[in-house]
């Protein structure tokens, strides 16, 4: 894939495209890059136009300047879309991903085909008791990566991740992510619960592995029966179920993609 920069941003991004077909963005999980979705651009590059943006102090996506926040991701993202003349997109995210590309739906709806949010929650209707079930372990886990972002990798990994494969896989992505990065993840909040929850113009599926936390799989069913939106639970596979289980990822996210498709409305 083409290593691209966004002018007057620090955003990097990937792009694949093959004439005439629509478009595929991905967006990844925190502390790793787009990387993670390397065995989805194998399979799914020829068969739509792709593009993996870095999230901000991710990745390549570190030449931050005065003024940059998480918050201006979905702008930056639409910039994109109007630099490449790209009218609109599926979207793919996982964890903190689903976060952003949720955000960019509420902003730019006329835009979004469909979204997939894999080891996700729904950002317009956030549910603040379940997270503070998650905030202690995520505190420990903010420690070790104060004093070692290799304790914090080897800790991350297993719980990001549930195959050795992926997991080592993970932890050499993970190992990479700059403490001073920490710094833009405090803007989340700021995305939560902005935007009223509405009807959805475009298709939605809602996902994690079997193995995530059991919060997360809660957060999937409940999310999947007030929305009357597709879900997957996928077999053998944690929070990161696009590298536990690549096959079967692929496998599902296509089926749904074509039934999304212009082609098939």
């Amino acid at each position: 894939m083409e290593n691209l920069y966004l002018e007057n941003s620090p955003i990097a991004y990937y792009i694949d495209t093959v004439a005439n077909k629509e478009w595929l963005v991905f967006i990844h999980a925190a502390f790793v890059d787009r990387r993670m979705f390397e065995k989805q651009f194998e399979y799914f590059s020829g068969k739509y136009n792709l593009l993996a943006i870095d999230i901000l102090g991710h990745g390549n996506s570190i030449q931050a300047k005065k003024g940059d926040s998480i918050e201006k991701m979905s702008d930056w993202i639409n910039l994109i879309f109007l630099k490449h003349e790209i009218p609109s997109a599926h979207f793919v995210g996982v964890s903190l991903g689903s976060v952003f590309i949720q955000d960019f739906a509420n902003k730019y709806e006329n835009k979004v085909l469909s979204l997939a949010c894999f080891g996700g929650y729904d950002i317009n209707n956030f549910d603040i008791t379940k997270q503070k079930s998650n905030s202690k372990a995520q505190m420990k886990m903010m420690l070790k990566a104060l004093f070692s972002i290799k304790w914090f990798s080897k800790a991350n990994k297993k719980i990001s991740a549930y195959t050795n494969e992926a997991q080592t896989a993970f932890y050499n992505l993970n190992i990479q992510f700059k403490k001073s990065s920490f710094k833009y993840l405090a803007g989340l909040k700021k995305l939560i619960n902005k935007y009223p929850k509405k009807q959805r113009q475009y298709e939605l599926l809602v996902g994690c592995g079997e193995h995530d936390i059991p919060t997360e799989i809660e957060i999937v069913n409940e999310w999947a029966e007030y929305e009357n939106c597709d879900k997957i639970i996928l077999k053998d596979a944690g929070h990161c179920a696009n590298m536990d289980v690549p096959q079967e990822f692929n496998a599902c996210l296509e089926n749904f993609l074509r039934k999304c498709s212009f082609e098939n409305r």
